[in-house]
C-alpha cells in the first residue's frame, strides 16, 4: 500500500515537473550597471536587489552595439550587428539581413514551440518600421512613440496666457504625479495583470516587458527624486577622457543636448552635473519600483516556481564619466550591461555572482536551452548558451566579448568616419578604429582592467605591450575579420 501511494504521488507530480517553464523577459533602456546588485553606492533599487537574490548576477555582460536599435535587433535575432545589418536607429532587420523574411526572432522561436508570447512596452526599437508583429501572439502595446512624448510637459495642454517653451521636452521632470503618468507605470500595471490572470495550468508564456527608463529625458515622479540627497551623490569617475585617447573614440554628447534646459555652448556646471545625475538615479528607482510590482504579481500568480526571469538593458550609459553623456561609444560603461538570470530550478546560483564573460546575443540560445527547446539553434545563432554558468557560476563558456560602434554616430550615415571594433577579455579592452571606406586601422585603444578598471589611460602605444596588442588584434578578427595588412 505504501508503495502504491508513493507511485501515485510520483505520477501526480510528473506533469508539474515536466511542464515547460515560463519566461519573464524584462529589458530596461539605457541602464548602465548603476544598480544595487552591482554595488553602486548611489542607487536605491530594493526590487532589483530582491531579483538578484533569487538568481545569478552576471558582472561582466556586454552589448554588441551601444545604441538602441542595433543592440535590440542583435540580441532579439541572436546575430551580431554586422550579420543582421542594423547599424542605425531606423533600419529594420527583416529588410537588411539575407533571408530576413524567414528569420526567427527570440520570442518568435518560443511562439513556434507552443508558447503564448506577449510584448508590453519597448522590446524592439520604437523608431521607424522596427516593430515585429509576427514575433508575438497578440498585438504589442505601449511599444512606440518618442521618449520626449512620455513627459508631463508634452501631455499638458497649453494654458491660456502661458507661453509654452518650444523645446521638445525638458531634460528632467519631478512632478508629484502617480507612476501611471508615465508609460513605465502603465507597462508595469499591464504586465502585472497579465501574470495574475494567466492560468497556472495553461499554455506556457513568454512575457517580454520593455521599460522606457532611465533613457533621456530623466523623468520620474517626485517621490523617486526625494529618495536621494543630490549633495550626497558621488561625482563622475573618471571625470575626464582617458589619457592618449584618440579623438574618434569620443563624442559631443548630442543626445542630452537635444533637450531643453541644457547648455549648448559650454561644459556643464557642477550643479548641472549633480542635477542630471540625480535625474538618472531617480529614473532608475522609478524603474525599480515597476520591476517590484511585476515581481509581486509573479509571486501572487502561482507561476514563480516555474518562471525563468531575465533582467537586462540594451546597453550602458555615461552620466558624466569621461566627460561624456549618453551611449554610442565602445568604452566599458557603454558596452557593459546589467544581466540577472533567475531560474527557480537552479537554487545553487541564487544570490550568486559570476565573472564569466557574457554577451547579449547569448540570451537567445540561453533561454532556449533553459526552456529545453534548443535543438535547431546551433547552426544559425552567433551567441553561446550561458546555461552552464546558470547551473555553475564558476563555469566559463567563452573567453571574450565583442562590441562595435561607429563615429560620429548622430547625423548622416555619410558623415561616419570610422568603425570601432572592441574586444573585452578577462583583463583587457582593446579597440581598433578602422576607416569607414578603406577598412585600414586609424587608431587603437588598450585598457588594462586589472590596474585601470575605469579606463583612464590608453596603453596602445606602450612598446612593452606589443605582444599583447598583437594577440588581441588577432582575437578581434573572429567576428570582425582582419584589417588590411598594409595598415598593420
Amino acid at each position: 500500500m505504501k508503495r502504491l501511494v508513493h507511485l501515485l504521488l510520483l505520477t501526480a507530480a510528473l506533469p508539474l515537473l515536466a511542464a515547460d517553464p515560463n519566461v519573464l523577459f524584462i529589458v530596461a533602456d539605457d541602464l548602465n550597471c548603476a544598480i544595487g546588485p552591482y554595488g553602486d553606492p548611489n542607487a536605491i533599487t530594493p526590487h532589483l536587489d530582491r531579483l538578484a537574490q533569487r538568481g545569478l548576477t552576471f558582472e561582466r555582460a556586454y552589448c554588441q552595439q551601444a545604441v538602441c536599435n542595433p543592440s535590440r535587433s542583435s540580441f532579439l535575432t541572436g546575430l551580431r550587428p554586422n550579420t543582421v545589418g542594423v547599424d542605425d536607429l531606423r533600419k529594420y532587420f527583416r529588410d537588411t539581413v539575407q533571408g530576413g523574411s524567414t528569420l526567427v526572432t527570440l520570442p518568435q522561436y518560443f511562439k513556434n514551440h507552443g508558447y503564448f508570447c506577449q510584448d508590453i512596452g519597448k522590446i524592439f526599437h520604437n523608431m521607424g518600421e522596427t516593430k515585429d508583429r509576427r514575433s508575438w501572439s497578440i498585438d504589442e502595446v505601449l511599444f512606440e512613440g518618442s521618449h520626449a512624448d512620455d513627459t508631463v510637459f508634452k501631455n499638458t495642454p497649453p494654458q491660456p496666457g502661458v507661453e509654452k517653451p518650444t523645446y521638445k521636452a525638458p531634460v528632467t521632470e519631478a512632478h508629484d504625479v502617480p507612476d501611471t503618468a508615465y508609460r513605465d507605470g502603465q507597462i508595469a500595471n499591464l504586465a502585472a495583470a497579465m501574470l495574475r490572470d494567466q492560468p497556472v495550468s495553461g499554455q506556457p508564456f513568454f512575457l517580454a516587458v520593455g521599460f522606457w527608463r532611465p533613457h533621456l529625458p530623466f523623468v520620474a515622479p517626485k517621490k523617486y527624486w526625494d529618495l536621494y540627497d543630490p549633495n550626497k551623490l558621488t561625482s563622475p569617475e573618471p571625470p575626464s577622457p582617458p589619457e592618449h585617447v584618440p579623438a574618434i573614440a569620443l563624442h559631443a554628447s548630442k543626445e542630452i543636448k537635444g533637450y531643453g534646459e541644457v547648455p549648448q555652448d559650454r561644459d556643464f556646471s557642477e550643479d548641472e552635473v549633480r542635477h542630471f545625475r540625480h535625474g538618472y538615479y531617480a529614473s532608475i528607482s522609478f524603474l525599480d519600483a515597476q520591476v517590484g510590482e511585476i515581481l509581486d504579481a509573479l509571486d501572487a500568480s502561482g507561476h514563480a516556481d516555474n518562471t525563468i526571469v531575465v533582467f537586462t538593458s540594451d546597453h550602458g550609459f555615461h552620466i558624466g564619466e569621461h566627460n561624456l553623456w549618453g551611449k554610442t561609444s565602445n568604452f566599458e560603461l557603454d558596452a557593459r550591461v546589467p544581466l540577472l538570470i533567475a531560474d527557480p530550478r537552479q537554487p545553487q546560483s541564487h544570490g550568486q555572482k559570476t565573472q564569466a564573460l557574457a554577451e547579449l546575443i547569448d540570451l537567445y540560445p540561453t533561454l532556449a536551452h533553459l526552456a529545453g527547446i534548443p535543438a535547431e539553434l546551433s547552426k544559425r545563432l552567433e551567441g553561446v548558451s550561458l546555461a552552464p554558468v546558470v547551473k555553475d557560476p564558476t563555469a566559463r563558456v567563452q573567453d571574450a566579448a565583442f562590441t562595435q560602434h561607429q563615429q560620429p554616430f548622430y547625423g548622416k550615415e555619410s558623415d561616419w568616419k570610422g568603425w570601432g571594433y572592441s574586444v573585452r577579455t578577462d583583463r583587457w579592452r582593446y579597440t581598433e578604429w578602422r576607416d569607414i571606406k578603406t577598412g585600414q586601422v586609424m587608431d587603437r585603444e588598450l585598457y588594462d582592467h586589472q590596474t585601470d578598471p575605469t579606463e583612464t589611460r590608453n596603453l596602445a602605444a606602450d612598446p612593452s605591450l606589443g605582444e599583447t596588442l598583437q594577440t588581441l588584434a588577432q582575437r578581434l578578427q573572429q567576428p570582425f575579420g582582419a584589417a588590411p595588412t598594409s595598415s598593420q
